[in-house]
């Protein structure tokens, strides 16, 4: 089944889904909180400021989408315990998750290796590898307990095509197309678990703002044209397609 068409209305609904979002207030997370729950789904907004995501709770709220839970925990610091704690409330509330898409992502520092500090990659590495991994590995039985489950990772071309001075963003990205890899793999024969990647490319956003200062991002599409996509992958997606990565700009371009 073809990827559907970047401007064609999506159609099906989350009714009754439970959705996890890791970096609901930013420049991605919060368009596909919003776009989640305009379907229906009961959305678990994650973030790193509790004041961040009540925004985003308030207006799914007002646009009438059902009440969604929020997530505070600052991944760059978070622990094993942490992600198990996320899985238990997960499991109290709800008794399974449909969807979990991880946004959130910490650049870092760029510049030549030499002049990178240890602590610096440690909290990198930590918020865009090993939490996406905590998270997964915590949330796996409440996912098997859905009929039809996926997780979505979003990746970045740096990851795909690391780059010079990109450290430990470019690391981490480029480690989590192989856990991407892996797991889709270990759940090849696992019918009702789905897992995909997303380098969505330049866009117009806060991460974009830092490593392109000075650019024009007004000539950028912005993070609302991909929900779509990411819609797709979190309900309607066949199995035969898992373990997929796309480039959203190409997608964007009917490529």
């Amino acid at each position: 089944m073809p990827l559907p068409a970047a401007d064609s209305p999506y159609e099906t609904r989350l009714d009754g889904r439970v959705v996890m979002i890791t970096g609901a207030s930013g420049g991605l997370g919060r368009p596909l909180a919003l776009g989640c729950a305009a379907q229906g789904a009961t959305v678990l907004l994650h973030g790193r400021t509790a004041r961040k995501l009540e925004a985003v709770y308030d207006e799914i709220l007002a646009a009438g989408g059902p009440e969604p839970s929020i997530l505070p925990l600052d991944l760059s610091t978070a622990r094993a315990q942490d992600f198990a704690t996320v899985a238990s409330a997960v499991q109290a509330q709800h008794g399974r998750i449909d969807a979990l898409v991880q946004t959130a992502v910490q650049l870092g520092s760029l510049g030549p290796v030499e002049h990178q500090a240890f602590d610096a990659w440690l909290a990198t590495l930590r918020a865009d590898l090993l939490a996406p991994f905590g998270l997964t590995r915590s949330l796996l039985p409440l996912l098997r307990a859905a009929p039809d489950a996926s997780v979505v990772f979003t990746l970045d071309t740096r990851g795909q095509e690391p780059r010079a001075y990109w450290g430990a963003y470019a690391v981490a990205k480029a480690g989590l197309s192989a856990l991407l890899s892996i797991l889709a793999d270990e759940w090849d024969s696992t019918p009702q678990l789905r897992v995909n990647g997303v380098v969505p490319g330049p866009m117009r956003s806060p991460l974009r703002a830092q490593t392109h200062p000075g650019e024009d991002l007004s000539r950028l599409p912005a993070p609302e044209v991909f929900v779509p996509l990411y819609l797709y992958l979190i309900a309607g997606q066949p199995k035969a397609e898992s373990g997929g990565v796309i480039d959203a700009q190409a997608w964007l371009r009917g490529a």
